[in-house]
Formats: C-alpha cells, sequence, structure tokens
C-alpha cells in the first residue's frame, strides 16, 4: 500500500480526531493507536479501488484510488462504519446491515442466532421479522407441546447479543419485526414496556395495507397463523393502532413500517418477499442480504449562494462506483450473505449535513422551500446514481438477479445495482465529517457538557458560531444561556433572520419532521431513517396524527420519540410522601479527626426514582447533624449497587471527618449518566444526582422547595456529552457513541 504523506491535511475537528481515535484506528495489543486518520483513509482508498483490478475494468486503480482519497479526505463523502475500520485490514466486513432469516422450526431459529453472532463478531447489525414463528400456546406436533411464541424467542437473540462485544469498536444492534396480523401482534407491541427486557432491540410492527385501511374505517382485519396461513379471528383495527400510538407515546417503541410499500418497490420479487429491515430502518433487505452504505455531505457542495450541482454530480458518480466496488472486496460473514448480496448487489448512497446546508442557504429547515429544495437534492442523486449504475453495467455486467427483476419486467436499461439509494442515520461519520446527521434538522446550537470538577464545556454549533463572531454578538454568556434554553427562538439578542435559520428538532412541528421525511423518501430507493421529535406535553392523539401523516405521505415507516418518555417510564411507581426531615445543624465541624460512631443514630429513608430503578438512601444523625449514608438498589447487585455503596460509604467518611452535609450536595448534584430518570423538577441525572437530592431532601426546612439543576436530558455513558435520539437510536454527537452500532 502507498505511503501517505505526512503533509497531508484534513480538514478534522478534534470531535473527529478523538472518535477516530477512539473507534477507528488501527492500533496494537496495547490499545496503541498505530495509523494516523490519513493513513486510515489512504488504506480505505487503496482496498476500495483495488477492486478495479479484480474486475479487470481497465481503470486505473491508482488514479482512482487519489480520486477515493480526496473524496474522502475533503470529507464530501463518508461510508459507512464498518468500511472505514475494516477496509485492508485481516476482518475485512465492510458491510453495516443485514437481515436473516427467522424460520418455525428449533434448527432454523438457532441457526440463524448462530449467524447473528458471526455478524455481530465481524461488526454488522441484523434484523429480523418474528412473523413466521407460530404464536404462543400453538400446537408443536413434534412434541405434542405448545409453542412459547416468538417474543420467547426474541429473548434469545438478546440474551446472545449482550454476550457479544463486536470486535471491540460497536455494540450488537438488531430489529425485530412482527407483522400486525401475527396472533401475538398485542404481546409484542407491549414487549418493550419494561425497559429491561430486549435492550438490545429496537422494535417495529410491520403494517399491511389492508389493515391501515381498517383503522381509517375503523373496522376489523384478520389475523393469521403463521403455521397454516390461515385466519384465526379477527381484531378491531383502531384498537390495535391505539396501542401502537400509546407505547410509542410512552417510551418511544414501537415503530412502525409499512410493508406492502416495502414490497412495492422490492425489486427482485422474484427471490422473494421482503419482511425486515436493518436495525434503524431504513434498510429493507431479503433474507441473507446485506448492504454496504455511504453518505455524500451536502454542506461541502455550496458554491455562491447555491447547490453547486456539477460538483455534486461527479461525486454522486464517484461514490456509487466506491460502493459498487466495496462489494467487490468484501469479506462476508457467512456464504449464503456473500451469494445473496454478490446476486443483487444493493448499495445505499444517502446524505448527511442537509440542516447545514440549508443554514448555509439561509433557508428554515421548517419552510416549504426547504422541503421543495430537499425534493430536488434527492431527485438529482438517486437519478445522478441510476444513470452510473447503468454505465457500471455496461463495464461489468447487471446485477445477477436482473432477469425477473422489476427493471427487467419494465423493459428497462441493464442495471448494476438493484438499489442504489437509501438514507441512514450517519452517527459517527458525520461526526468525523463536522456536519449534521442525516437529513436530521440541528439536534441543539449550543450545550453544556460537563466534566471533571464540575467544569463545564460550552459546545456550540460550528456555524452559528461563525455567524455569531462575524455579526458581533458572541459572548460565551450567550452561548451559556442558549444552553440551558435549548433555542435560540426566545433570546432577543440573536438578530431575528439568525434565529429563523437556526431551528432545532423541536423547535418544528412533528408535521414538518414528517413532511421533510417524505420530500426525500419520493426519491429514495430504499427507505429514510429519521426521527419525529415531541415535546414531553405532546398527546396520543398527536402520535396518531403523525402516523397517518407519514402513512398519508407515502413514507414506509416512521419513528417518533417524546422527550422525556423513556426517562418517564422508569416512574411507574408513584412516589410516596415523604415525611419531613428536621432541620441539620450546618456548623463547621472545626476538629479534623474523625467522629466515633454511636451504638445507636436515628435517621430517615428517601424513595429515590432512578434509571437503574428505585434507590433507597437512609441518612443517619448524631448531634452534630449528619454523620452517615447508606444506599440500597431496588435491584440488589450490578455496577449500579457497588457504585452507590461507594457513594455511601465516602459520604460518611467525609461527614464524620466535618465535610458539611452541603458539601456533599454540591459535588453530586447534577452529575448525568446515560439514564436519566423523571423530567422537569422531578428529573433525576444519575444515581449520584439521586443521592445528593435525598441528602438536600434531608437538610430542608419543612416546605422548602429543592434546587432545581438544568440537566441535559441524559448523557453519553462514554464522554458525558448529551445524546440525541435519531434513528431510533441514542447517538453522543461528541464522541460518536451509539446504542445501535
Amino acid at each position: 500500500m502507498p505511503k501517505t504523506s505526512r503533509k497531508t491535511e484534513i480538514p478534522l475537528s478534534p470531535n473527529a480526531v478523538t472518535v477516530l481515535e477512539r473507534r477507528y484506528l488501527k492500533r496494537d495489543e496495547e490499545g496503541k493507536v498505530l495509523e494516523t486518520p490519513a493513513a486510515m483513509f489512504q488504506r480505505v482508498a487503496h482496498t476500495i479501488a483495488s477492486a478495479e483490478t479484480r474486475l479487470k475494468t481497465g481503470v486505473d486503480a491508482r488514479q482512482l484510488e487519489k480520486d477515493f482519497f480526496r473524496m474522502i479526505t475533503s470529507l464530501e463523502f463518508m461510508p459507512n462504519s464498518p468500511t472505514l475500520m475494516n477496509a485492508g485490514r485481516e476482518l475485512g466486513q465492510l458491510s453495516a446491515c443485514f437481515v436473516l432469516p427467522v424460520g418455525d422450526s428449533m434448527e432454523e431459529i438457532f441457526e440463524s442466532i448462530k449467524n447473528t453472532a458471526l455478524i455481530h463478531k465481524s461488526g454488522g447489525g441484523t434484523g429480523f421479522a418474528f412473523s413466521r414463528i407460530r404464536p404462543a400456546n400453538d400446537v408443536v406436533s413434534s412434541t405434542k407441546g405448545v409453542s412459547s411464541g416468538p417474543i420467547s424467542f426474541m429473548k434469545v437473540f438478546d440474551a446472545a447479543t449482550e454476550t457479544i462485544k463486536q470486535g471491540g469498536t460497536r455494540r450488537g444492534a438488531n430489529m425485530g419485526i412482527l407483522r400486525v396480523d401475527h396472533p401475538d401482534i398485542m404481546d409484542f407491541i407491549m414487549a418493550k414496556r419494561d425497559q429491561t427486557v430486549l435492550t438490545n432491540f429496537n422494535i417495529s410492527v410491520g403494517m399491511t395495507e389492508a389493515f391501515m385501511e381498517a383503522v381509517e374505517v375503523d373496522g376489523d382485519y384478520e389475523i393469521i397463523n403463521p403455521r397454516t396461513g390461515k385466519p384465526m379471528q379477527k381484531l378491531p383495527a383502531r384498537k390495535v393502532f391505539d396501542h401502537i400510538v400509546d407505547m410509542a407515546w410512552h417510551n418511544g417503541e414501537p415503530g412502525i413500517i409499512f410493508l406492502d410499500r416495502l414490497n412495492r418497490d422490492n425489486p427482485t420479487p422474484q427471490v422473494g418477499e421482503i419482511e425486515a429491515t436493518n436495525p434503524c430502518g431504513e434498510q429493507p433487505l431479503l433474507p441473507y442480504e446485506s448492504c454496504n452504505l455511504g453518505s455524500i455531505n451536502l454542506a461541502r457542495f455550496i458554491l455562491d449562494g447555491d447547490v453547486d450541482w456539477n460538483r455534486l454530480g461527479e461525486t454522486v458518480r464517484l461514490a456509487t462506483r466506491f460502493l459498487d466496488n466495496v462489494i467487490e472486496v468484501n469479506n462476508y460473514p457467512i456464504p449464503e450473505i456473500d451469494q445473496m448480496t454478490r446476486a443483487n448487489r444493493k448499495i445505499g448512497l444517502g446524505v448527511m449535513g442537509w440542516a447545514d446546508m440549508l443554514i448555509l442557504l439561509g433557508i428554515p429547515y421548517n419552510s416549504e422551500s426547504a422541503v421543495e429544495l430537499g425534493g430536488k437534492v434527492m431527485k438529482f442523486i438517486n437519478d445522478t446514481s441510476h444513470q452510473m449504475s447503468i454505465e457500471l453495467a455496461e463495464e461489468r455486467g447487471a446485477f445477477p438477479n436482473f432477469k425477473g427483476s422489476i427493471f427487467d419486467v419494465k423493459g428497462g436499461k441493464k442495471i448494476r445495482n438493484a438499489t442504489c439509494t437509501t438514507i441512514a442515520p450517519t452517527g459517527t461519520i458525520s461526526i468525523i465529517s463536522n456536519t449534521s446527521s442525516g437529513v436530521e434538522p440541528l439536534f441543539a446550537v449550543s450545550y453544556i457538557r460537563q466534566v471533571l470538577d464540575n467544569d463545564k464545556l460550552i459546545e456550540v454549533h460550528p456555524l452559528f458560531e461563525k455567524i455569531a463572531r462575524e455579526r458581533g454578538f458572541y459572548s460565551r454568556e450567550l452561548m451559556e444561556k442558549i444552553a440551558e434554553h435549548g433555542t435560540v427562538q426566545d433570546i432577543a439578542e440573536i438578530p431575528e433572520d439568525i434565529r429563523r435559520v437556526f431551528v432545532t428538532s423541536h423547535d418544528i412541528t412533528p408535521e414538518d419532521h414528517v413532511r421533510m421525511q417524505a420530500a426525500f423518501q419520493e426519491h429514495c430507493d430504499n427507505a429514510v431513517s429519521k426521527t419525529v421529535n415531541f415535546c414531553n406535553d405532546a398527546t396520543r392523539d398527536d402520535v396518531a396524527k403523525v402516523y397517518r401523516l407519514a402513512y398519508q405521505t407515502g413514507c414506509k415507516g416512521v419513528t417518533i420519540y417524546r422527550d422525556g418518555s423513556r426517562d418517564m417510564q422508569v416512574l411507574s411507581v408513584k412516589k410516596s410522601e415523604e415525611k419531613s426531615a428536621p432541620e441539620v445543624p450546618m456548623e463547621v465541624e472545626k476538629k479534623s479527626h474523625k467522629r466515633e460512631r454511636p451504638r445507636a443514630l436515628k435517621g430517615s429513608t428517601y424513595q429515590m426514582e432512578t434509571g437503574c430503578g428505585p434507590l433507597y438512601v437512609t441518612i443517619n444523625e448524631d448531634h452534630k447533624g449528619a454523620f452517615e449514608l447508606f444506599t440500597t438498589m431496588g435491584k440488589a447487585g450490578g455496577c449500579a449497587a457497588s457504585q452507590c455503596e461507594a457513594i455511601g460509604r465516602l459520604v460518611s467518611l467525609a461527614w464524620r471527618s466535618g465535610v458539611q452535609a452541603r458539601q456533599a450536595v454540591k459535588q453530586m448534584i447534577g452529575i448525568s449518566c446515560h439514564k436519566p430518570a423523571g423530567f422537569g423538577a422531578n428529573r433525576i441525572t444519575s444515581c449520584a444526582d439521586a443521592v445528593a437530592k435525598a441528602i438536600e431532601l434531608h437538610m430542608l426546612p419543612e416546605g422548602d422547595a429543592p434546587t432545581r439543576f438544568v440537566g441535559n436530558g441524559g448523557a453519553c455513558p462514554d464522554c458525558g456529552g448529551p445524546v440525541e435520539h435519531e434513528g431510533g437510536c441514542c447517538v453522543c454527537h461528541a464522541c460518536g457513541y451509539s446504542e445501535c452500532a
């Protein structure tokens, strides 16, 4: 492989470098980083260009390698994470998403579990349809017993995923889909009411046209036994729909996928039926198919206040060739996937930086102009990619399953790839590219990240900071104010024209989210991954309206998230009223020696609801004030319980050594973790925060209100930055952490 010049300059942000060093660059056995970002990009460009030699296309592979390297290092295009991680390395698995079949026999089910383990080990995510499994309590003729149903087997898949760490870089992620006409559909809808089960799954209900039509007229629809293929009963469609809406309102799941629409656009119906998607829902695939994805950074294609269509077209063509080459050099985890992927050659070229492009053009995200431009941009990308795929077919041959495909039936030209475009959540690759994620609006203009010793780092969107400095209204105090407000819309110091353009996901209506998704979906072969954000006080009717609008506007699925809903779900038991605590003396203990514990002490116990379950905090006093603190987790054992015990011991030692109770509160209040609970004044951001608030309650005179701490809505478990819900996953744009790989 050619050596990269040390003078190669890549416009990487500090966050991008951090993400690359943590998750992408080669390391030795001791964890020492062995390559630079430039060397990694060179490794990827060289490996993917080498497909030209294998295919004997006559294209100059060395020149193409330079073109690929320039395209990636200019941050105009970025392939999916497995390609960046594994191209040119021993593992060599370059695809992000897979779908595996799940049959109705024990042998088929556990064969699929084995293949899931191999895929997760190689760095991929998996999607499954569990609709072929006979319902719970159905007959099992071989044993004369009864079936346990699809949900019980999903838990086996979940447990298997939990044990696998994907090469030290990516977590296992799954999508579980069940048809709405499966007999166990009601149990499936409610499956994740308990947030401690199926933690490695996103789940979605596979909607049919018949079901949606029955919802509209408030009619019944048939439930089909997959074992016999015969109707078992009828259910009221609107009642089932309302249950789906209710659960999505509670915690964001299940999502919905319109199965008939996926199969309407299935390019190879002669090969099989599409039953499932990848973990984030944007990539419908046949059983044993995989797809490699990549995204164009739209923010890089602005010239003189307009879209640079010529350069965008050149990049789309080059990126399409890049993704087709990935199929040739890919090392697939099992032979069945190798065969099916090469037979259909699906690629998924998408976009990121859409919100940034709109800002650079001065167009508000929530405007008709933005929706119109979104459709125009995606149509251009889709058409250009298809044309390039037709040219690749002339050069290399059509995909092997072309005969009988929709292209063949409609008499179209031979094409190299069964699909060309997909809009995926771009997570970490958008951080590397220093741009906004997918087609989502901005998550925040400014936010606060807490680090050690209670220091606060103010993170500001680079375009906003640039404009604020140029126009003279930048200040750290203003950025901190924006972070606390969560929006710029009601801050008078910011000019109106700037407020109009810098809208965030919660500044726009759910209908605006859906209309933008639909604009991109109209010109996308596969599907669009996008989260429709609701404020916390949104109603179930609001969610239902969005589901209907997504159906009416041609979307292939939709994921919603109501702010704070997953956290509120933890508060399933109403907190009992606590007795008022006596006022605690606050005088400073002058002596430095540790107070001895009397034989008996009096105190109070406080129940605090945390993201890890109920935490019981006991505070005992002696004649001088707070003396010791004990904690008990509602669910004994595990990391949370041990950490809380450690906190209790250290706080007790501090108090007995003369530290004031209020100092312990000051040190712990507001510490965030990735599992906050509650909202508003009752929000608990971590177990440490719960302990601090219990102490504060204990110290308060009767009738006084506790301090309100403005949290960030959930913290990344890796870096403490705020997490954003996008594409059905929690993603940290500070360090690249993702719940869904």
